[in-house]
C-alpha cells in the first residue's frame, strides 16, 4: 500500500531523521513497551515478554555501524536518551534537550518515561558506561541499527530496532530480521507501489497526481479540508525553519567551526539590485536556512529526510514566490505531488544514505521536489514522473562522506545543489511530451543497484571521501 504523504513528510529535529529522528522514536517505543507491561496483566504475554517500567533496574544502549561511526555528530546518543525521557520528535523543544542532557550526566541518572502522563521510572545511567558506540559492528539487516538491553532483579530482555530511513523505525523479530509494520487497512481508491502503477491509475481515472494523491488521503478518513490543512501546517512550519535559518547568525556546533551563511545571505539578496539570477540565489539561500537549522538540531519537515530537508521547502518557497498566481492551492498541490512520488521511493526503494549513500537523500528530494514544481506548473502526469526521474538520475551515485560525521559539509550545500537541479528537472520535463527513454522505475532501481555495489565507507560512515579528505588537508 502506498504511503501518505503524512509518513513523507513528518516534523522533526535535526541534524538527521535516520540518526536522530529514528533512534529517538525507537527509545520511545521500547518506554511504551515496559509501560505497556507495567500495566498489563501478571499472566499476560505483555507481562511476560518485558519487564514493567517499574522494575527497570538497568539499561544499556549499544549504537552499531553507521550510528556508532557517525552516531556522535549526528546526535544519535542525544536523541535516544531524549526519546527515553519521554520526550517526542515531533514536538520536543530543541531548547530543551541540552539542559535535559545535562541533568543526566551530573547526577548519572535517567527518568525513562511514557511521556507527560504516562508511567515512569528513575534508572541509574552513566552515558559514557551504558551507552556504547560500535562502527565496527554491523547487523545484518540494516546498517543503521540500535539495542537495548534492560535488566531487573536476576532477568535481563534485549530489544533491537532499525532506523531505516526518514524517521522510520522497524523491529527486530529476535532472529535478526525486522517485523514489518503494521499493514494500515485501508480500501484506497488509487493505490499504487511503483512509478508505473501510478501513472496507470493517472490515465484510468483521468485525475492528476495531485488530485488522485488527495483521494487516497481522504480514504485514509481525512476530509478534503483536512487534508489541506495539514499539509498547510507542514508548510508553516517549512516556512518557520526558512525564517529562523535565514535570521539566526552564529557557528553551528560540532567542531568545524562552520559559520552559518543564511543570515549575510538573506541581507544582500534583500538590498542587491535588479540581478538576473536572483531567483536561483534565493533559492539557494532558503535551502541553506533550513539545512543550518537542521545542522543545529532545529525543527525540520523531514522531507523525506533531514539531511536533504531543505530542498522540497525551497523550491515550494520559489513557487510561491516567483509563480503568478501563487496561492495556498499551488502549496497543497506542490506537496501532493511530491509526496506521490516520495510514497513510490518509501515503497520500492531506500531512503537512507547509510544503506545507498546520499543518492537516497538529496536524489530523492530532488526528484520529489522536480515532481511537485512541475505539477504546480501544468505538467500532465508523464511530465511529473519525468521530472522526478530526472531529478533522481542526476544524482545517481552520490556518496555520503558526512566530514567529522557532522550533517554540514557537504550536506548543507547539497542541499542548494539539489534544489536548483529539481527545477531544472521540472522545466525540462515540460519541455517534453512526458515520454522518455528512461522511466522512474528504472532510474530508481538502478539507485538500489549502484547502492548495493558502492563500498560501504561511502555510506554515512565518515571513512572516505571528503571525510577523509578535509581532514588530510
Amino acid at each position: 500500500m502506498s504511503a501518505s504523504v503524512f509518513q513523507v513528510f513528518t516534523v522533526g529535529v535535526g541534524p538527521s531523521s535516520s540518526h536522530t529522528v529514528g533512534p529517538m522514536r525507537a527509545a520511545n517505543r521500547l518506554v511504551a513497551e515496559l509501560a505497556g507491561a507495567e500495566m498489563a496483566p501478571a499472566d499476560s504475554k505483555a507481562a511476560d515478554a518485558a519487564i514493567p517500567l517499574c522494575q527497570v533496574t538497568g539499561l544499556t544502549v549499544e549504537l552499531f555501524g553507521s550510528l556508532g561511526a557517525t552516531g556522535r555528530g549526528h546526535g544519535s546518543d542525544r536523541a535516544v536518551l531524549t526519546g527515553l525521557s519521554g520526550a517526542q520528535a515531533e514536538t520536543v523543544d530543541p531548547d530543551a534537550i541540552d539542559p535535559l542532557l545535562a541533568d543526566l550526566r551530573a547526577n548519572h541518572r535517567i527518568r525513562l518515561s511514557a511521556g507527560p502522563s504516562g508511567p515512569s521510572q528513575v534508572v541509574a545511567f552513566d552515558p559514557e558506561r551504558d551507552l556504547v558506540f560500535r562502527p565496527d559492528q554491523r547487523l545484518a539487516y540494516h546498517p543503521n541499527a540500535l539495542r537495548f538491553q534492560v535488566e531487573s532483579a536476576g532477568r535481563r530482555i534485549a530489544r533491537t530496532y532499525y532506523s531505516i530511513g526518514g524517521g522510520l523505525v522497524v523491529a527486530d523479530d529476535g532472529s535478526g530480521r525486522a517485523v514489518p509494520p503494521p499493514v494500515e487497512r485501508v480500501d484506497l481508491p488509487y493505490d499504487f507501489a511503483t512509478g508505473a502503477e501510478l501513472l496507470a491509475r493517472c490515465a484510468d481515472s483521468g485525475l492528476d497526481i495531485a488530485e488522485l494523491t488527495l483521494r487516497n488521503e481522504m480514504a485514509r478518513g481525512r476530509d478534503r479540508r483536512q487534508v489541506r490543512a495539514g499539509l498547510l501546517e507542514l508548510w508553516s512550519v517549512m516556512c518557520e525553519c526558512i525564517a529562523l535559518g535565514c535570521r539566526t547568525e552564529g557557528v553551528l556546533p560540532g567542531g568545524l567551526g562552520v559559520r552559518r551563511r543564511a543570515p549575510r545571505m538573506a541581507r544582500q539578496l534583500k538590498h542587491q539590485g535588479p540581478d538576473a539570477f536572483a531567483g536561483l540565489d534565493w533559492v539557494s539561500l532558503w535551502a541553506l536556512a533550513v539545512n543550518e537549522q537542521n545542522a543545529a538540531g532545529g525543527r525540520v519537515v523531514t522531507a523525506p529526510t533531514n539531511g536533504s530537508a531543505g530542498i522540497v521547502p525551497a523550491v515550494l518557497r520559489y513557487a510561491t514566490r516567483f509563480l503568478p498566481g501563487a496561492d495556498d492551492d499551488t502549496v497543497v498541490d506542490f506537496l501532493l505531488a511530491a509526496g506521490a512520488i516520495g510514497a513510490v521511493y518509501q515503497g520500492t526503494a531506500s531512503i537512507s544514505g547509510a544503506e545507498v549513500g546520499c543518492q537516497g537523500e538529496i536524489g530523492v528530494a530532488s526528484s520529489m521536489a522536480a515532481a511537485g514544481l512541475c505539477q504546480v506548473l501544468g505538467g500532465s502526469p508523464a511530465q511529473v514522473a519525468n521530472a522526478a526521474e530526472i531529478g533522481l538520475e542526476h544524482h545517481l551515485g552520490l556518496t555520503c562522506d558526512p566530514v567529522a560525521g557532522l550533517v554540514q559539509v557537504p550536506c548543507i550545500e547539497r542541499n542548494a545543489v539539489g534544489a536548483g537541479t529539481a527545477i531544472t528537472a521540472a522545466r525540462l520535463a515540460l519541455a517534453g511530451d512526458g515520454h522518455h527513454l528512461v522511466s522512474l522505475d528504472q532510474v530508481i532501481a538502478t539507485m538500489m543497484a549502484t547502492g548495493a555495489d558502492m563500498s560501504t565507507k561511502y555510506k554515512e560512515t565518515s571513512r572516505g571521501g571528503l571525510a577523509l579528505s578535509i581532514v588530510a588537508c
